[in-house]
């Protein structure tokens, strides 16, 4: 029974991350639990319109909107690295106006 309560304290205990904040937090992860992260987020970017990232401290929802940016740079000088970046535009609700 125990359990139970302490997950609900402990997301009772999360701090939401909403608009209005800025936020970044970095991971060093090996290559298997960074295929498992990034295959989680893909799924929900291809069935839902949006995502929530969270630890046992924090979540972030995002409503995402389109086009989405993905950045592949590859260095191939000195030690070579391979960078990938997803930039995903927060969705507005704004409808346009009414044409009379």
């Amino acid at each position: 029974m125990s359990d139970s309560n302490e997950s609900a304290d402990t997301e009772s205990e999360r701090t939401t991350i909403r608009s209005g904040r800025e936020f970044e937090q970095e991971y060093r992860l090996d290559a298997s639990e960074a295929g498992k992260f990034l295959i989680n987020l893909g799924e929900q970017l291809r069935d839902e319109d949006e995502l929530t990232i969270s630890t046992e401290k924090w979540e972030l929802p995002f409503a995402f909107g389109e086009p989405i940016e993905l950045e592949i740079d590859f260095d191939g000088v000195g030690d070579p690295e391979l960078e990938i970046e997803l930039s995903l535009p927060g969705r507005t609700d704004e409808k346009a106006p009414d044409i009379e």
